[in-house]
């Protein structure tokens, strides 16, 4: 059974960190892509970040050179970290892991709630 599950999230005030994981099981993880998505109250879930199986990273612009994305192919883990935070990064975080050769395969976690607030 394949599992993601994320772990790291919470509250903190502007200006802090936060780092998150997700962790799999039941897939080959190193042949994934893995993107961590965000949605907040009222509105549409938005990519966040991508990391291939490569190591190539993209970002959304409103987290660019904040939000770093990296993979532990070892411990079947991806990682979000979260710099700078602001109010308006507030969100369920959720990972997905995407496998686009062969038969396509797309698996999400359950989420973890950040909220940056003073």
């Amino acid at each position: 059974q394949v599992q993601l599950v994320e772990s790291g999230g919470g509250l903190v005030q502007p200006g802090e960190s936060l780092r998150l994981s997700c962790r799999t099981n039941g897939i080959i993880f190193s042949i994934y892509e893995m993107n961590w998505y965000r949605q907040a109250p009222g509105k549409q879930r938005g990519l966040v970040a991508t990391i291939s199986s490569g190591g190539i990273t993209t970002y959304a612009a409103s987290v660019k050179g904040r939000f770093t994305i990296s993979r532990d192919n070892a411990k079947n883990t991806v990682y979000l970290q979260m710099n700078s935070l602001k109010p308006e990064d507030t969100a369920v975080y959720y990972c997905n892991a995407v496998k686009r050769i062969r038969e396509f395969r797309d698996y999400w976690g359950q989420g973890t709630q950040v909220t940056v607030s003073s």
